[in-house]
């Protein structure tokens, strides 16, 4: 049996080969744990840790100290969020209306304990301004938290632009990078906390981590799980070494095609979305009028029911809605701020391609989104 064309990219991405052949040595000849300083194996272990954090640090031009590794982005966004909020009766976060449910949820959760939270308007492109964030700061502002590029959509939003709007005032800037992480570059030099996750860049499930800006002040958040010293005492226990592993060499491998990736991924959208207006010409594509990441179509077909769409064409793998709240029944949140009707949002197709997504792929997908179209035509009597 075929296997369906994968346009699911932003949901998961497939671990590299040189990254899994960096790890299989860890599940089974150096198998130490890296807090066992007593022997080799703890040795060796540490220092493939090590070498780990230096490898994402240089994808993100981070000081390898201010990296945290977790289980993943949403561990990494509510350890930041939570941790600045615990003990406060008061405060005031600001985000936009789009961000991933972990930043919206973590949010809504300070709220029971007295702290506001302000949810910005996005505009028909899904973007937020720096005028709206500096508008809406007040003194006792804390936290600014915006995604860098939207896990729906892909627009990206003025992250370096925020940053040096904070440089006046005292909140701290956050922005859950996971989807941008070896798309488009990323910097943290305007950040104080960023979240990412592994599986998002060709790398394993599991693993991820939260950069901390290291320095002074020194940024102090309540430690996240209670035990062990590792992490420099920020986050207690055994260190998942072959995931860790496999994080850093798939960062290695992003920081080496990176550029070639952009240009080719944004080459294959461009070519599909061109082709899918000339079959679909009522279309939208959501987003396009703005920078987004390179890989990403987000279209609503109008009059159409996307998953039955995509249902009868079956060979596409696709998602219908968000990846993370599949299966409520509700319209996506992102595209209901970004003005779109539950009907048109309930015709909306995000196709994510990758690094490895074929012309043949894209070519394949074309025939059969097109001859949907032929087939769906209204007949003129």
């Amino acid at each position: 049996m075929n296997r369906p064309i994968y346009f699911d990219n932003n949901a998961t991405t497939a671990v590299e080969q040189s990254v899994l052949d960096r790890m299989i040595p860890y599940f089974t000849m150096e198998y130490g744990n890296p807090s066992n300083t007593s022997h080799v194996f703890g040795w060796a272990a540490d220092e493939a840790v090590q070498i780990a954090r230096e490898q994402m640090a240089n994808l993100l031009g981070a000081d390898p100290q201010g990296l945290v590794f977790t289980s993943g982005a949403t561990e990494a966004i509510n350890h930041v969020i939570k941790g600045l909020g615990k003990g406060r009766t008061s405060g005031h976060i600001i985000t936009a209306a789009t961000e991933h449910k972990a930043v919206l949820n973590a949010c809504e959760e300070l709220e029971s304990q007295g702290i506001e939270t302000t949810y910005l308007p996005v505009d028909q492109n899904g973007q937020i301004s720096v005028e709206q964030v500096k508008a809406a700061l007040r003194d006792d502002t804390f936290l600014v938290t915006v995604m860098w590029a939207n896990n729906e959509t892909g627009v990206i939003q003025p992250i370096k632009e925020l940053g040096l709007l904070l440089k006046n005032h005292p909140a701290y800037l956050f922005t859950d990078a996971t989807q941008s992480i070896g798309k488009v570059p990323i910097s943290v030099e305007n950040v104080d906390f960023l979240a990412l996750s592994a599986h998002k860049f060709y790398g394993p499930k599991g693993v991820g981590a939260v950069y901390i800006r290291p320095g002074k002040p020194v940024i102090v958040l309540p430690q996240l799980l209670h035990g062990g010293a590792q992490e420099r005492g920020r986050r207690a226990s055994t260190l998942n070494v072959p995931g860790i592993v496999g994080l850093g060499a798939a960062a290695e491998v992003a920081s080496a095609c990176l550029e070639s990736g952009y240009r080719e991924m944004k080459a294959q959208r461009d070519r599909f979305e061109s082709s899918l207006l000339a079959s679909f010409p009522d279309i939208l594509i959501n987003g396009g009028d703005v920078d987004r990441l390179p890989q990403t179509s987000n279209i609503t077909f109008k009059g159409i029911r996307a998953a039955e769409m995509m249902a009868e064409i079956g060979r596409i793998a696709v998602s219908t809605g968000s990846a993370c709240t599949t299966g409520s029944g509700k319209p996506s949140h992102v595209l209901s701020a970004m003005g779109l009707s539950p009907d048109e949002a309930a015709g909306t197709v995000r196709f994510s391609m990758g690094r490895h997504t074929s012309v043949e792929e894209v070519n394949e997908a074309l025939d059969l989104l097109c001859a949907y179209a032929a087939r769906n035509q209204p007949v003129s009597i």
